[in-house]
C-alpha cells in the first residue's frame, strides 16, 4: 500500500485545494449569515455556477466513467477530494454525478434518467427508509401491485436526502410479500408528476431530508430498475457504494477544526499567558491530532481495497465507524478550546457540531456498523489481523 501521488495525482489534489480556498470558503460568512436567516446557504443557482467553474477546468463527474463524460477517479482520489471538499462546511459538490444503480438501467432508462441526471437536468433521489424501517431495511412496508402494465405503489418513505428537490425517484417496494428482501422488493424509477408527493423534516443540522408519499402511484411495468424480484440487492449496492467518502469528508472538517483550534489557542491569553501554554489545552490538541492521523488512514485503506477490487465492506465500516465517533469528540474538543464564542453561531463551529452529528446515523449507524463488524469477525469473514493476515 503504498499512497505516493504521483505528479498527475498532485496536480488533481492541488487543484481542488486552491479551489476551495478561493471559491468556497470566501463563501462561509455569507453561507452562515443566510442560514441564521433561515434561506438556504447555497441557493441552486450559486451552486450550478461554482460547479460551472469547475467543470470548465475539467473537474465533472468525478467518480463518473469517462465514457459518460466523467473523470473517472479512483476510490484513493477520489477520497482525498472529498477530504479537501470537507474542510469548508459549504455544500458543495462537484457535477456530473448520478447514483451508481443507475448504470444498471436499460438504454431507454440511461436516456430518460441516467444521463440527464449526470449532466445536471434532472435530480434523483433513492429512497428505501420507512418509518418503521430505518437500519432494518429488510422491514419495508412500500407495496407495489401490478395491475396490467402498471403497478401500484403505496406507501412512505422517510429522511430521504434530496427529496424536496428531486424530479424522479428510485424507489423500494414490496412486489412478493411472501419472498420479502429474498426476491420480493423491486426498485422502480418514479417521476414526480407520477403522483407522489414529499414534505420537508425539520432536523437540528443543514441537511433538509423529506417525507415522500404514494398514494396509488402508477407507475409502467418499464420503469422497472434492473429485475423484478431483485431491488434488495440493488439497494444494498447504493448503500455500500462509497461508505468509506463519508468518514473521508469528516477527515477534512476535523483537520481545518484542529487548525482554528490551534489558532485560538496561540491568540487567546488568559491569566496572562495564551492557553496554548496550557497542559489540558496541549492535550485536547494532541489527541484530536493522533486521531485525525488514524482517520486518515483508515479511510486510505478502505478506498485503496476498492481500487484494488478486494471485499471493502469490513474496512469501510471501521472508517465510518471511527471516522463518526471521532469526528463528534474532535469538534467537541474544538468548541471547548473555543470557549462561548464557540457555542455562538457567529463561528461555524456550532454548526459543524450539528453536521458532524449526522455522521453517525445515516447510511448506516453506529450499531450497524458495529453489528456488521463483530459478525464478520465472529463468522470467519475477516480476519483480526486485518489485510496483513
Amino acid at each position: 500500500m503504498d499512497f505516493t501521488l504521483d505528479e498527475e495525482q498532485k496536480e488533481i489534489r492541488d487543484w481542488v485545494r486552491t479551489f476551495v480556498r478561493k471559491e468556497i470558503i470566501p463563501l462561509e460568512p455569507e453561507v452562515l449569515r443566510r442560514e441564521r436567516a433561515g434561506q438556504p446557504g447555497l441557493p441552486k443557482e450559486e451552486l450550478k455556477a461554482l460547479q460551472d467553474k469547475a467543470k470548465q477546468a475539467g473537474f465533472f463527474g468525478v467518480l463518473t466513467p469517462q465514457e459518460y463524460g466523467g473523470m473517472g477517479l479512483g476510490a484513493v482520489m477520489t477520497a482525498l477530494l472529498e477530504a479537501e471538499l470537507g474542510r469548508s462546511f459549504v455544500p458543495f459538490r462537484f457535477g456530473g454525478y448520478a447514483d451508481n444503480i443507475l448504470f444498471h438501467g436499460n438504454e431507454e432508462q440511461k436516456q430518460r434518467y441516467l444521463l440527464p441526471t449526470i449532466s445536471g437536468e434532472r435530480v434523483s433521489c433513492f429512497a428505501i427508509t420507512e418509518p418503521g424501517a430505518g437500519s432494518d431495511a429488510k422491514a419495508i412496508r412500500t407495496t407495489a401491485v401490478r395491475d396490467g402494465d402498471e403497478w401500484v405503489i403505496n406507501g412512505e418513505k422517510t429522511f430521504i436526502t434530496q427529496g424536496n428537490e428531486a424530479d424522479f425517484v428510485m424507489v423500494f417496494a414490496v412486489t412478493d410479500k411472501e419472498k420479502g428482501a429474498d426476491g420480493g422488493v423491486t426498485c422502480f424509477l418514479v417521476d414526480r408528476d407520477m403522483g407522489w408527493k414529499s414534505e420537508p423534516i425539520p432536523t437540528m443540522g443543514q441537511w433538509g431530508p423529506a417525507a415522500l408519499v404514494f398514494d396509488n402511484v402508477r407507475v409502467p411495468h418499464e420503469n422497472i430498475l434492473g429485475e423484478e424480484g431483485k431491488g434488495f440487492h440493488l439497494a444494498m449496492q447504493w448503500i455500500g457504494q462509497g461508505r468509506y467518502l463519508l468518514p473521508a469528508r469528516a477527515l477534512g472538517s476535523v483537520e481545518r477544526l484542529v487548525e482554528m483550534s490551534i489558532e485560538q489557542a496561540k491568540n487567546r491569553v488568559t491569566f496572562g499567558q495564551p492557553i496554548a501554554e496550557y497542559q489540558a489545552i496541549q492535550w485536547m490538541i494532541a489527541d484530536s491530532a493522533v486521531e485525525i492521523e488514524a482517520l486518515r488512514w483508515l479511510v486510505l485503506h478502505a478506498a485503496w481495497l476498492v481500487d484494488q477490487k478486494q471485499d471493502s465492506r469490513q474496512a469501510q465500516s471501521i472508517a465510518k465507524l471511527y471516522g463518526g465517533i471521532k469526528a463528534n469528540e474532535i469538534v467537541d474538543r474544538v468548541l471547548q478550546i473555543h470557549g462561548g464564542m464557540g457555542y455562538t453561531r457567529e463561528l461555524p463551529i456550532e454548526r459543524w457540531y450539528r453536521e458532524l452529528r449526522l455522521l453517525r446515523i445515516y447510511e448506516g449507524t453506529d450499531e450497524i456498523q458495529r453489528r456488521t463488524i463483530a459478525r464478520n469477525l465472529l463468522k470467519g469473514h475477516a480476519n483480526i489481523r486485518g489485510t496483513l493476515g
